[in-house]
């Protein structure tokens, strides 16, 4: 699990030579299993729910955003051609400025 972390915390913070101490591979550790019980879609973590983990079933409430790039993002994607036309095709977004200096 730590190999996926190429740079050691302690690196950071101006002490150790690049080198894995017990304590980076500890926090690499720790953060691992920290990021595998938080919910990738909505960002809670079961703990937060469960009465029987001091969580309530009420934590959270929903909110709705809409957010103008998704909403870009949505009405591209439906121009994409279904079957293999349309296989691998992503949707991004680029800053204008960018992408009129591309096209330029």
């Amino acid at each position: 699990m730590c190999d996926r972390y190429r740079i050691p915390h302690s690196f950071f913070l101006g002490a150790g030579d690049g080198a894995w101490s017990e304590t980076d591979r500890a926090k690499a550790l720790a953060y691992e299993a920290y990021r595998s019980s938080v919910c990738a879609n909505c960002g809670t973590r079961a703990a937060e729910w469960d009465e029987a983990q001091g969580g309530d079933r009420y934590a959270y409430v929903t909110t709705t955003v809409r957010c103008v790039g998704c909403e870009l993002i949505t009405a591209e994607q439906e121009q994409v051609p279904d079957g293999a036309d349309g296989y691998g095709v992503r949707i991004g977004l680029v800053p204008r400025r960018q992408w009129e200096q591309r096209k330029g």
